[in-house]
């Protein structure tokens, strides 16, 4: 579905505006903090547009309004610039793990615990022999989304349940290396909130999956690059096992 140029900047700003507050975002907050150039009347005629057409939806009876899982992959898709790791940034996470390289059981949980630091998500690692690693359970706390109980004891009890995880992760489709599930794509109505950003690793003798779980309102542009290249370390040092 192709959006105006407008309608694709207002989409952008309310994504970036939820990401930080997660609050439903209204036409009033983007007039004024995002120097839109439009009057708070057209920019709310828009958001009514992008609702209609399945981009943005009305929690409850507030003029705010929150991304759909449909908006977020558009995001993704069209409208994100994504933040590369700096080199002293690449050189830190591999200074971090290095020294566990030639054992895997030990480096893969070195990776799963410097992953959720880099992030401050949950992060996991899922493999062919069907072992899962995942450290960062407090960080998910952190996010509103998480508060409902039951949401949280989903989570916690997805991640140390190989057979589901593999599931989870064989979902993606498409010839991206870094893929995203939001929402519906995770096939559970407790996850409806969430998003997993990951990455496949290939060695000779071990491979699988690793990326993060957070609320899908998760920073992409910072996220993507990052899980990408935590993947090609992964890639790199498994050749030698």
């Amino acid at each position: 579905m192709n959006l105006t140029d407008r309608q694709a900047q207002i989409l952008k700003t309310v994504i970036e505006e939820y990401t930080s507050t997660a609050e439903p975002v209204g036409s009033i907050i983007l007039e004024k903090k995002y120097n839109l150039g439009i009057s708070p009347a057209t920019i709310r005629n828009e958001m009514v547009a992008l609702t209609k057409m399945g981009f943005l939806l009305q929690p409850y009876t507030s003029a705010g309004r929150t991304p759909t899982p449909m908006a977020l992959k558009y995001y993704v898709r069209e409208l994100v610039k994504e933040q590369e790791l700096s080199t002293a940034e690449e050189v830190a996470v591999k200074e971090k793990v290095w020294d566990q390289r030639f054992e895997v059981e030990k480096f893969l949980h070195q990776v799963t615990r410097v992953l959720a630091e880099t992030t401050n998500d949950l992060a996991i690692i899922c493999t062919s022999k069907g072992d899962v690693y995942h450290a960062g359970y407090a960080h998910i706390l952190n996010n509103p989304e998480f508060y409902d109980i039951d949401v949280a004891r989903e989570v916690l009890s997805l991640i140390d349940e190989f057979a589901e995880l593999n599931e989870i992760f064989t979902k993606a489709t498409g010839d991206e290396t870094v893929h995203i599930l939001v929402g519906d794509d995770l096939d559970s109505k407790w996850f409806q909130s969430l998003g997993l950003v990951f990455t496949d690793f290939r060695g000779p003798q071990l491979s699988g999956s690793l990326g993060v779980i957070g609320p899908s309102r998760l920073n992409y542009p910072q996220l993507i690059p990052v899980v990408r290249y935590f993947g090609n370390l992964v890639n790199e040092i498994s050749q030698n096992w």
